[in-house]
């Protein structure tokens, strides 16, 4: 059972940094798995108060939406689609609204682990809140938390005027009387700087990784065509994106269930012939029965990335096993060396979990030890979170939330000192970078070694302008932890 915190401060599960950029509310007195009956404010159990008819934003001659993305990239590209299908029906939308000048809001919600069920009721809250004030005509909720526990959020928060499941478009655009547009498919509004964006290959999973909860929120893996990614590649490069990211659940599972084998390589070949995009990067491949091929495409193709994120989630040959990864420690030791021989110039990120079920002293010192062998580019590492409805959630949940945190902590500090020597032999160095923004003065970039958010910056002090989402060559000057400073070449 999580028990949802009183303050909205949580520890983002992208960059692990705690956001506050959120005020605080009462506490509420609620628990996953639902339901959420009851509010306490100053240990005061309150009711439901139903909205009064006199608390009615005011008719506004135009409706505008603004939708709330929560989660991860796969959900920002969901969020793009909407908002590509409500302008084609000629309904305004806006990503993230600051100004406040909208009437009618969307929430795309992440039901992952508990800190982003956490967001996500907070979230609807917030607005179901501006509605009760009149600020608001209309709230929606779409997305994995409402896939998951829609019957419960229904009665629970009735305030909101529908849910909407992960695969429910269509009947979501029926409220706004708009109509769902196939042949936009591929289409949509970029929520992302004009010069990257995310590329969905995919959706759902057929994994059955022991602690992992997308299956029951996204379903079974099905690809998109070739030919539709290519489509749609070439349509992002005409609006002037240089970089696209390809995601889904599980990369190298693409194609089994179109083409019965897998086609990763041959995908990626396409999009590396589409004329200006510049760089292809690779998220979230898994390590069993990895098709090396895939690393071949990567070398031979000059506008693919050098980069390959595959999360491995432990080294613990007990943990894998209880994890149900399908793979042996023995056996991701060969993967990455053949990765390597294969490409000696590849950037390895993976990811970790810390404090599964049944984790031992034992196994958290094999996994320091493994990333001191291994020398890893990026890590990132999430606690573990006890999800209703996988096969760990059988297992006791019996490591406590702050030897998970310790943990953790304990992992990636052992990380910190490869990527501080990694960057170090980075320094008189000179790499082709993207220009991501400028920010107090300073511009700030990466390379193909490092992805949006997620990995190292490169810090450009120059008093010349570069034009943001261009390339410049920049000679690496200083380097740190997690990034990097640096200066124009030449």
């Amino acid at each position: 059972m999580v028990s949802w915190c009183a303050i909205r401060r949580f520890e983002c599960s992208v960059c692990g940094l705690p956001c506050a950029s959120r005020r605080k509310r009462p506490k509420l007195n609620w628990q996953l798995p639902l339901p959420l009956h009851a509010f306490t404010h100053n240990g005061v159990a309150t009711r439901r108060v139903s909205f009064n008819n006199s608390m009615k934003t005011k008719t506004l001659q135009r409706n505008k939406v603004n939708i709330i993305t929560l989660g991860c990239s796969k959900n920002l590209v969901d969020s793009e689609v909407l908002s590509g299908q409500l302008l084609a029906n000629d309904i305004d939308v806006v990503h993230e609204n600051k100004k406040r000048d909208h009437n009618i809001v969307v929430i795309n919600t992440c039901g992952f682990i508990d800190k982003a069920k956490e967001e996500s009721i907070n979230t609807i809250l917030d607005q179901v809140e501006l509605k009760r004030r009149g600020k608001l005509d209309k709230v929606y909720v779409t997305g994995c938390l409402s896939e998951r526990y829609k019957q419960n959020l229904e009665a629970e928060i009735p305030e909101v005027d529908a849910y909407f499941g992960t695969m429910e478009l269509p009947m979501m655009l029926k409220q706004f009387n708009a109509d769902y547009k196939a042949e936009l498919l591929g289409e949509r509004l970029l929520s992302t700087p004009q010069h990257y964006a995310y590329m969905k290959i995919s959706e759902g999973c057929n994994r059955t990784c022991a602690f992992c909860a997308i299956p029951l929120m996204r379903g079974q893996h099905v690809s998109k065509p070739i030919e539709a990614l290519v489509d749609e590649a070439k349509r992002l490069v005409q609006g002037g994106v240089k970089e696209v990211m390809l995601i889904a659940q599980e990369l190298t599972y693409y194609g089994l269930d179109i083409y019965k084998k897998r086609e990763l390589p041959k995908l990626l070949h396409a999009l590396a012939d589409v004329q200006g995009l510049e760089w292809i990067r690779l998220h979230y491949a898994y390590p069993s029965k990895f098709p090396l091929d895939i690393i071949d495409a990567i070398a031979e193709r000059p506008n693919i990335c050098n980069y390959l994120d595959m999360p491995l989630q432990h080294a613990s040959n007990n943990m894998l096993k209880a994890m149900k990864r399908q793979i042996t420690r023995e056996e991701m030791e060969d993967l990455v060396g053949q990765i390597r021989l294969r490409n000696p110039n590849i950037c390895l990120r993976t990811t970790l979990i810390a404090g599964f079920p049944g984790e031992t002293r034992d196994d958290v010192e094999e996994l320091k030890g493994f990333l001191e062998k291994m020398r890893f580019d990026r890590v990132g590492i999430f606690s573990y979170s006890h999800e209703e409805g996988t096969s760990a959630y059988g297992l006791e949940d019996n490591v406590p939330a702050e030897e998970k945190e310790a943990r953790a902590q304990e992992i990636m500090e052992v990380q910190q000192e490869i990527s501080y020597q990694k960057n170090q032999e980075k320094v008189g160095k000179t790499f082709k970078v993207l220009i991501d923004k400028k920010e107090a003065g300073r511009y700030l970039g990466r390379t193909e070694f490092d992805s949006v958010e997620v990995d190292n910056e490169v810090v450009i002090n120059s008093t010349k302008r570069i034009p943001i989402g261009q390339f410049a060559q920049v000679t690496i000057t200083k380097a740190y932890d997690y990034d990097l400073e640096g200066e124009l070449a030449g």
